[in-house]
């Protein structure tokens, strides 16, 4: 169930984090048969019928970007067409658009992108498909319904046209500031009922005292104990169909922390999901 993508970035190191959040699984979880309280149970709550499966790296050819960005869709299709979830480790930002591509016939989607930054640029150096324009992409396919952002602070590749454009199309912006103010219960309850979400998480969307490995760390971030019940809620609301983890900078960490925490929110959506009922029925993949 979980398929790391590096992406074409070696320039900061992000493409080692599949790599390096696989060595740090042991900090994630000692033995999925132990109880875990994030998920109230065991991983597999006791199911001797469901796995999870690390499909392995599509390798990146950095000489040919957009066919790795090819393979990583084409990768992405061939997981969902097993009936499993996709998660998404990265590599930087500019890989969630070939994966949302794959979910061309899985729509409406609802977006919820957890990510200190805008990220609705439609080119930067002449790049439309890179990391600071997942949102901007996204907006474009006909079956993404709505974009909920949370955890917007400090400032990034965006200009005040980019925040206009995305509040013209409808994008729910709430700034980390919000977020801290109203409570996450609160910014659940903005997310439509009964969708269909796809999670984007940019790892400097966390506030870097728990997340300390990113390029452009920023203070006020979203919390683990945040964006754990923004996993929970978006599982009971309705069916998390994928989910990405991207932009964390292995040379940057500190003591695994980073890393740790990227490998417990991806424990937390497959326990919560397996809690809820998803794979019910049918063999979970």
């Amino acid at each position: 169930m979980v398929n790391p993508i590096p992406p074409d970035d070696a320039a900061n190191d992000q493409t080692r984090a599949p790599t390096a959040i696989r060595q740090a699984s042991d900090r994630v979880i000692r033995a999925p048969e132990r109880y875990d309280f994030d998920i109230d149970g065991p991983l597999l709550q006791n199911r001797d019928d469901i796995r999870f499966v690390d499909c392995g790296d599509v390798v990146p050819d950095f000489d040919d970007p957009d066919g790795h960005y090819q393979r990583a869709e084409q990768a992405t299709r061939k997981i969902l067409q097993a009936g499993a979830i996709p998660i998404v480790l990265g590599g930087d930002h500019g890989i969630t658009n070939p994966i949302l591509r794959a979910f061309d016939d899985q729509g409406p989607l609802t977006i919820v992108h957890l990510d200190a930054h805008l990220d609705w640029r439609d080119e930067v150096n002449g790049v439309h498909d890179g990391l600071s324009s997942p949102m901007r992409r996204a907006s474009e396919h006909p079956f993404v319904k709505d974009i909920i952002q949370i955890g917007m602070r400090a400032t990034g590749s965006s200009r005040q046209e980019e925040a206009d454009y995305a509040r013209e199309w409808g994008a729910q912006i709430i700034t980390a500031y919000e977020l801290h103010d109203i409570g996450m219960d609160e910014v659940l309850k903005r997310i439509p009922d009964g969708g269909r979400y796809y999670l984007s998480i940019d790892a400097d969307g966390l506030d870097p005292s728990i997340m300390p490995a990113v390029a452009g760390p920023a203070p006020g971030g979203v919390t683990f104990v945040q964006a754990r019940k923004l996993i929970h809620g978006l599982v009971a609301k309705g069916r998390v169909v994928g989910m990405d983890i991207v932009e964390i900078v292995p040379s940057r960490d500190i003591h695994q922390i980073s890393c740790m925490i990227a490998g417990r929110l991806v424990l937390n959506l497959i326990g919560a999901a397996i809690r809820a009922g998803y794979f019910d029925g049918k063999r979970g993949e």
